[in-house]
């Protein structure tokens, strides 16, 4: 897949789709409620860099005069500034965001602010075998976007395998080009960020006497601890190993996609009962930033209150005891047994060459799920209204021509998803279900 391929697949109608998927839940209150007297400094495991880092995947968006979503860039301001104003230095982008647009409307942001107040992380994100000129252009394109002469963190974008690191990057000669860009002091921190086998993951750290990563970004939460999804590899491994050779981690995905922040509400009430007055999302970044090695979390956030309340966590910071993380990893263990889609809504599947609106459906699945109106059976009461309330609201959420049973199997989405789901395995099954339930088979 080639950049123009993936810059399609990353669109900004691919983008609101994930406005919506992230949309305000455990967190509901409007910004002015929420921690107007925001207390405390931020938590720094590494000096100089805030723990809760800005993801810049997901802008808000507002309609444009052509009938498109594009970022609001007014919003994005907003939000940049008051994050700075609250430690949060650490700005996570890539060349392929937001239908290409995620950097412009970071520097824009930023490129207001002092140059050294701020960190910036973005990627060289070639999906495909690439020319080393390709490369090149790509790595000082994002230079030139943010008026800077260096980029303190640049990273090999999801590194899967081997041979996909070989294929996309090696054999171009582009990484020796980087790690000379990085003697020269225009590249200040290199590394690479990975979904992938443990296999892959090990020969990635085999090179690392070659390349010396100066620091790596991973998957990790409290589920993925010890349940990965898909063919993804374990966090405990990935951090241990990290850990060993001292290098810094950054986060991806410390709330699963927004999953962790709206968990089955059987789940949540156990979190609730031990610490009433906190978000549920508060836990999973509680998680991540106890472990001294994460130089940085990364949250997409797309809403003043999700900043905001993720800001109250990492700036009146409480680290999770040992028995605290025993708890969540047995809500994690809970969790296996919920029918859900491991699914983050990053938009990478999209757009589906049939239409198919892939994240939607599954967020409606996941939502009814956790929310506990999801139809089990016959038996349970009140089925009929149940049954033809969820329907209905299917039919109004995904429409007709975008549903789970005009899948054909192609599986182009599957080479593309991050969380190695078996997607049209997935739509298939709900598909199923959904049959099951307009034929009153449940």
């Amino acid at each position: 897949m080639d950049r123009r391929d993936f810059i399609k697949t990353a669109g900004l109608g691919a983008a609101a789709i994930g406005v919506a998927a992230c949309a305000p839940g455990a967190v509901r209150q409007k910004a002015h409620e929420l921690n107007s007297d925001l207390h405390g400094s931020m938590l720094q495991n590494y000096p100089g860099i805030g723990t809760l880092g800005y993801g810049c995947m997901r802008w808000p968006t507002v309609k444009g005069e052509d009938g498109r979503d594009h970022i609001n860039q007014e919003e994005v301001n907003r939000l940049v500034d008051f994050a700075l104003e609250h430690g949060v230095n650490y700005f996570d982008t890539s060349p392929v965001y937001s239908g290409g647009e995620s950097e412009q409307a970071t520097a824009t942001a930023l490129n207001r602010h002092p140059r050294e107040s701020w960190l910036l992380a973005t990627k060289l994100s070639m999906f495909g075998p690439s020319s080393f000129e390709d490369c090149v252009r790509m790595y000082r394109r994002s230079l030139e976007i943010f008026q800077t002469d260096h980029i303190d963190y640049y990273l090999l974008h999801a590194i899967s395998s081997g041979e996909d690191f070989v294929s996309r990057f090696e054999n171009s000669g582009i990484v020796d080009f980087i790690v000379k860009e990085r003697e020269a002091g225009r590249i200040r921190h290199f590394g690479f960020s990975f979904h992938g086998h443990q296999e892959g993951f090990d020969y990635m750290m085999a090179l690392h006497d070659k390349y010396h990563w100066d620091f790596v970004q991973i998957q990790m939460n409290y589920v993925d601890w010890e349940h990965p999804s898909g063919r993804n590899t374990r966090a405990d491994y990935l951090y241990a190993e990290l850990d060993k050779r001292e290098i810094p981690i950054v986060i991806m995905e410390p709330l699963r996609g927004g999953a962790l922040a709206e968990i089955p509400s059987q789940l949540s009430d156990q979190l609730k009962a031990r610490e009433p007055e906190l978000s549920i999302a508060s836990w999973a970044f509680r998680y991540v930033g106890s472990f001294p090695r994460v130089m940085c979390a990364l949250s997409g956030m797309t809403y003043m209150e999700h900043l905001q309340d993720n800001l109250q966590t990492f700036m009146d910071f409480q680290p999770l005891s040992d028995e605290e993380k025993k708890f969540l990893w047995s809500v994690a263990d809970q969790m296996e047994d919920y029918p859900l889609v491991p699914c983050t809504g990053c938009q990478y599947c999209m757009p589906c060459p049939y239409g198919i609106n892939i994240p939607g459906i599954f967020k409606f699945y996941n939502d009814n799920v956790t929310a506990g109106t999801y139809v089990v059976s016959k038996d349970q009461k009140d089925y009929a209204r149940a049954r033809k309330k969820y329907l209905l609201a299917y039919d109004k959420a995904i429409p007709t021509v975008r549903q789970a049973d005009h899948c054909i199997a192609c599986h182009q989405c599957e080479s593309l998803c991050p969380q190695n789901i078996r997607i049209p395995t997935q739509l298939r099954r709900i598909d199923r279900y959904i049959e099951d339930l307009k034929q009153e088979l449940l």
